[in-house]
């Protein structure tokens, strides 16, 4: 019998937004947005540095941005960027930065 994984989510996302280039390297990988929200929301920072990931865990209780980086299936990078007033989330490529 299997368990059904619960994750907690560590911070609002607010109002969720895809720039157009996350859009295009999510078609072109045959992925949902939904696969990186959950993995942020969860304190799985992707491919971040330990500096990096240790400033993310900081600032999930604090009025500052939390950022991850993952690979699409096609090794296309994303960023998603929480604002620090939650308000927003952003999914773009690194170049939309």
């Amino acid at each position: 019998m299997s368990k059904a994984v619960q994750t907690t989510a560590l911070f609002p996302l607010g109002q969720v937004l895809l720039t157009p280039g996350a859009i295009e390297a999510l078609n072109e990988a045959g992925q949902l947005p939904h696969e990186f929200l959950s993995r942020h929301l969860s304190g799985d920072w992707g491919d971040l540095c330990d500096e990096d990931k240790r400033e993310n865990e900081f600032s999930i209780n604090r009025t500052l941005r939390i950022l991850s980086k993952y690979h699409t299936s096609k090794g296309e990078a994303l960023y998603i960027i929480t604002e620090a007033d939650r308000s927003a989330t952003t999914i773009l490529r690194p170049a939309e930065y």
